[in-house]
């Protein structure tokens, strides 16, 4: 995938701590590190700064001291991925795109279908049949074009590709677009912050196909590089027992092989 780079060394002539007691509480408090041309095309909906506390019981449970959680579900639509979406639908309106289109098996579709309603954009999202039937609902709801395709995620994920190719479409799926992961960076510019500027040593993040963590590795890269910070922490990956291709791949030292998710979600 792409990876943005901005002029850091323009930046840390003018970005200091002090420059982000601007009072705005949302993702955007970071607008000159995200690539964002147009403020006009930034949805009224408060997305980020999500709160994050200490759980005291889980660490002791666990045997560490200071264990924090972020809670992502305070989002607009409920998940993480509503940071990603925030920017693809200011990005699509940047490029003067007014459909946009992804593949999901749940928490992507939603937010990108919800974030699409409120710039009014038209929006495709492909879904496998078999997803369940309350996300296929809400999508529906935020009136999405919803396709039920008879098939893996991979599928539903490669024919998103060839729509969006062949329509000029938008795209919004993740490892393609690079600018996704500028807005889940912004996890990490918080997580900085709300502990008033020490880093952690390690964050501990869900994977899927990797662009999560690397964007909020990104965040803890790019506040050192604007010293900012003076460290990094050590990045903990996790993924499901019935979904787990990089943790199978790491462990066998083998190529990433495709599977079949047979998870709660």
């Amino acid at each position: 995938i792409l990876d943005i780079v901005y002029d850091y060394e323009a930046l840390a002539s003018r970005i200091n701590r002090a420059y982000f007691d601007s009072g705005e509480y949302s993702l955007w408090r970071y607008f000159d590190l995200l690539p964002i041309e147009n403020r006009k095309n930034i949805q009224p909906l408060p997305v980020g700064w999500t709160p994050m506390f200490r759980a005291e019981r889980v660490g002791k449970q666990l045997g560490i001291k200071n264990l924090y959680l972020k809670d992502d579900g305070r989002n607009p639509t409920g998940s993480f991925k509503d940071r990603a979406s925030a920017i693809a639908v200011a990005k699509a309106l940047d490029f003067e795109q007014n459909i946009i289109a992804c593949a999901s098996t749940g928490n992507a579709a939603s937010s990108l279908a919800g974030f699409a309603a409120c710039a009014g954009l038209t929006s495709y999202i492909f879904i496998p049949a078999n997803a369940p039937k309350a996300k296929i609902i809400q999508l529906l709801v935020y009136g999405a074009n919803v396709i039920l395709v008879e098939g893996t995620y991979d599928e539903a994920y490669y024919l998103c590709n060839e729509a969006a190719k062949r329509w000029d479409w938008y795209n919004r799926n993740c490892a393609i677009n690079p600018y996704l992961i500028e807005g889940k960076k912004t996890a990490g510019f918080e997580i900085i912050e709300q502990l008033d500027w020490r880093i952690p040593d390690w964050v501990v993040i869900s994977v899927g196909d990797g662009c999560s963590i690397a964007g909020v590795y990104k965040a803890f890269f790019e506040f050192k590089k604007l010293n900012l910070t003076n460290k990094l922490p050590k990045m903990l990956g996790v993924q499901a027992e019935g979904c787990k291709p990089l943790y199978d791949a790491y462990k066998t030292d083998s190529e990433i092989r495709p599977v079949i998710p047979k998870t709660l979600a």
